[in-house]
């Protein structure tokens, strides 16, 4: 599939000026009933970034991509885009399936600077996507109920970036935030659709599986 280009900045400054320049162009509303959903995490390894795509229908696995390349970018907390984005892009650019929508392990809008991984990856590949975190990296919440599908607003500074979401009966939430051309709610649906018995959903599950063996 046809890879965006991308620029990695030389310094941290050059990498928040971009966020800030870029993250107006986030679209966060939008309304999506996915048939193929995809998802992406990266690890690494010293210096080796390790990018995977798990693409599926229902939970059926389509297709999986794993690409291993140097590490880009220094691990700068807030600038995780640009260390993870150009070996996701190589990776990307192997799949053969187009997905409806992106699962990204990582923040959306629920970032001090409102352009998480999420955010920043859609942008670049135009396609929907929503940030699923394991860990909020701001904001505050109230804790939601303990069965599977409660949920509270993720709130920074005001306003309302994400959802503390439970997708299992007592276990710990996931924060899920809007990355790009996906309104919250519709964010928190898909999220609960994917997730019918973990914690994870499906897709980032086995993404995020890949990139540890």
């Amino acid at each position: 599939m046809k890879s965006a280009r991308f620029k990695v900045p030389a310094t941290a400054a050059e990498a928040i000026a971009i966020q800030k320049r870029l993250r107006d162009r986030v679209v966060r509303k939008g309304s999506i009933v996915p048939k193929i959903v995809a998802g992406a995490d990266v690890s690494y390894r010293d210096d080796v970034a390790k990018a995977v795509f798990v693409v599926m229908r229902g939970l059926e696995v389509l297709e999986q991509v794993v690409v291993r390349e140097p590490v880009p970018f220094p691990y700068i907390p807030g600038l995780l885009s640009f260390r993870e984005i150009p070996p996701l892009l190589s990776a990307w650019k192997k799949l053969k399936t187009e997905p409806d929508v992106i699962i990204v392990d990582g923040q959306g809008v629920a970032h001090p600077r409102r352009f998480g991984i999420a955010s920043h990856l859609g942008l670049v590949l135009g396609v929907p996507t929503i940030g699923c975190a394991k860990s909020r990296l701001c904001g505050e919440h109230e804790e939601p109920g303990p069965k599977r599908g409660a949920w509270s607003p993720l709130v920074h500074k005001g306003e309302t970036v994400g959802a503390a979401l439970r997708t299992r009966d007592g276990c710990n939430v996931v924060y899920v935030s809007t990355g790009h051309r996906v309104a919250l709610e519709s964010a928190i649906s898909v999220v609960l659709a994917c997730a019918p018995r973990y914690r994870l959903p499906e897709p980032q599950r086995l993404a995020d599986h890949l990139t540890k063996i």
